[in-house]
């Protein structure tokens, strides 16, 4: 049986550290980090963590709500493709930083790419 793309960046320490980095790089970014100024960084933080371990095929543990739902707050306040696209970019980098090789990054993206629909209300 073949591994998920959980198993092949690394498991729970790679996606801890992605998720760390991911936020670090969002919460610095202007064009995006305005949707986060109410938001239980921690709270959040746990939830991304428990969210990418699903959708890269590790252990179920999300709780949260669905992308659409989850997001409807952020549209309703101007969400956009801008913003999905700087968020896509920071995935990528983070992924690069932690030396992710290229086929993994694309699938990874390609997961995240999945959700613009439902995150951005169409």
């Amino acid at each position: 049986m073949s591994k998920t793309l959980y198993e092949r960046i690394g498991g729970e320490p790679a996606v801890d550290a992605a998720v760390t980095i991911f936020y670090r790089k969002v919460l610095t970014d202007q064009r995006v980090s305005h949707f986060f100024d109410n938001t239980d960084i921690d709270k959040q933080i746990a939830k991304q963590k428990a969210f990418f371990t699903m959708a890269f095929g590790g252990p179920n543990s999300y709780t949260g709500q669905d992308m659409r739902n989850a997001h409807a707050g952020m549209v309703r306040t101007g969400l956009n493709e801008e913003h999905f696209n700087a968020v896509m970019e920071h995935l990528g980098a983070t992924l690069t930083e932690l030396n992710v090789p290229g086929d993994l990054i694309a699938e990874a993206a390609a997961i995240a790419e999945s959700t613009r629909n439902d995150v951005l209300g169409r």
